[in-house]
């Protein structure tokens, strides 16, 4: 508010900032990962694909780093998957802050179709692929987890970071699925609507007594701008 005293009180249009029992929280997707080769899965952990960073997502990881590195950024989280932990990985060093792993934002459950088989059967434009999309239904795939499990341990596991890191600006590193969902659940939205997030793209979402608000999606400027040290 300001005050004239030739002219009635002015109120202004104030930047958003987030309360002292809020937490803000970055959801940064992995740079892109190593092709698939039909014949040759990716390594598994616990039973789901784990392919490293390709050379492009790497450049990526560096680049979301340089874009992050001024952000006031109080913990950093990753998956147990390897890609997620080499994205995070140059952050970390710029910001002189530990990971903490959190398995369960790891990546959908893809049943039948793990190991990197998901995207010749997309490629392939599979009948069953087609289902999955039709009906925006992950279990569409046999063996896969259902939107509601998928959903719970992504949700569940972010609201226990938003309550460890009260007050706090909080960055995870996940997957497309993972902010698919999310972000889809904080909206009440169809179960799709927020899929194709881009790798090394940005998301934002806040936690304020339990209720969560967006407040960006897919923001990946920072990958096609020219990458410059120091």
């Amino acid at each position: 508010m300001t005050t004239d005293a030739e002219g009635p009180e002015q109120f202004a249009q104030l930047r958003w900032q987030r309360t002292p029992n809020s937490t803000e929280i970055i959801l940064l997707r992995h740079g892109a990962s190593q092709p698939f080769v039909p014949g040759e899965p990716f390594p598994l952990v616990e039973g789901q694909g784990d392919p490293a960073l390709s050379a492009v997502g790497l450049t990526q990881a560096e680049k979301s780093a340089h874009r992050l590195k001024r952000e006031p950024i109080d913990a950093l989280y990753a998956t147990n998957m390897e890609r997620t932990q080499q994205t995070v990985a140059p952050l970390a060093e710029l910001l002189g802050l530990d990971v903490t792993i959190e398995r369960d934002l790891r990546e959908i459950c893809l049943g039948e179709w793990e190991g990197g088989l998901l995207r010749q059967k997309a490629a392939e434009n599979h009948p069953t692929y087609q289902k999955m999309l039709l009906e925006e239904r992950w279990d569409a795939i046999p063996g896969a987890e259902t939107n509601e499990e998928f959903g719970d341990r992504c949700l569940g596991a972010l609201e226990k970071i938003a309550a460890r890191h009260l007050g706090e600006l909080v960055l995870c590193t996940v997957h497309g699925g993972v902010i698919g969902s999310t972000l889809a659940r904080i909206a009440k939205s169809r179960p799709f609507a927020f899929g194709g997030a881009d790798n090394c793209s940005i998301s934002q979402i806040v936690c304020s007594e339990g209720q969560w608000i967006i407040r960006r999606f897919n923001d990946s400027s920072h990958l096609y701008e020219q990458l410059h040290h120091g």
